[in-house]
């Protein structure tokens, strides 16, 4: 708080300065009742013009929120700009601004890992369901053949290992182990 005091009587200092250089650039005097007047009020309003912990923590919640819209960031903003605005709630309680920063990002942190637990999984995005490829070779039970598959030359093998695949036949791919295609014959 001590810090806020100092910077708005250097801000009190400044508006002196500015009133003063304007009053005698103006070549217009105001009588020295007025001016001091002015003055007291001016430094009564600049004196009395604290922000509290309590603000600066929700708008510096608000504004990692915003970013999120500007830059995405997987929600990573949002979850400490809800962790801000959570501490803006404690703060009346907790002076210390050190132990306020020190539990937004203890609470970031905590809601980070807590929202990577709730998200689903995403499925790899390797082979999507039922996509059509040829053969190129004939594939044999229980061995592996090539099949063109999205314009590559793949190597194959059937999920039924009892059927034969001829060659130039039509076949779904339906999963992948390494660099061999899972494939089910168009005809079954």
């Amino acid at each position: 708080m001590l810090t806020i005091e100092v910077l708005v009587m250097n801000i009190n200092m400044l508006l002196d300065d500015l009133l003063m250089s304007l009053v005698a650039a103006s070549n217009y005097s105001l009588p020295s009742t007025e001016l001091d007047s002015l003055m007291g009020l001016m430094a009564t309003a600049a004196l009395s013009f604290t922000i509290s912990p309590t603000l600066v923590w929700l708008l510096f919640g608000t504004a990692l929120c915003l970013v999120e819209f500007i830059l995405p960031t997987a929600y990573t903003a949002v979850i400490m700009g809800v962790a801000a605005m959570i501490v803006a709630l404690v703060a009346p309680v907790m002076p210390s601004p050190l132990l306020q920063v020190i539990v937004w990002l203890l609470l970031s942190g905590g809601l980070f890992l807590l929202f990577r637990r709730l998200t689903p999984k995403r499925k790899s995005p390797a082979i999507r369901d039922a996509v059509e490829a040829q053969t190129i070779s004939e594939i044999l039970p229980g061995q592996t053949g090539r099949v063109l598959y999205e314009g590559n030359s793949w190597r194959a093998r059937c999920s039924d290992e009892t059927k034969a695949i001829a060659p130039n036949e039509k076949v779904y791919v339906i999963g992948r182990e390494g660099t061999t295609l899972i494939v089910l014959p168009d005809n079954l």
